[in-house]
């Protein structure tokens, strides 16, 4: 049921699996729920169940923790910085 919910964590992230089991850990520890918990809720609520607000909280608050962008925008390499091959 874990896995399920972090499969979830990940389509809403989105994130990559351990970085969804991270933000699990992070609300469970928040909430002082344990993870079992969480992961019910979360797979209700990627069903179209309403989460408790507390749960919704933390969630959106590891959610950006976890899918912010890294600084300085793309991590693309323009033209002039791609090495060129030899």
């Amino acid at each position: 049921m874990v896995d399920q919910a972090i499969g979830v964590l990940s389509v809403l992230g989105p994130l990559a699996p351990a970085e969804g089991f991270i933000a699990l850990r992070e609300i469970s520890q928040h909430t002082n729920t344990r993870p079992i918990h969480i992961a019910e809720q979360v797979l209700k609520h990627g069903q179209g169940a309403a989460l408790p607000t507390v749960l919704q909280t933390e969630l959106q608050a590891a959610l950006a923790r976890h899918t912010t962008p890294p600084a300085g925008g793309s991590t693309e390499r323009k033209p002039s910085q791609r090495r060129r091959s030899r």
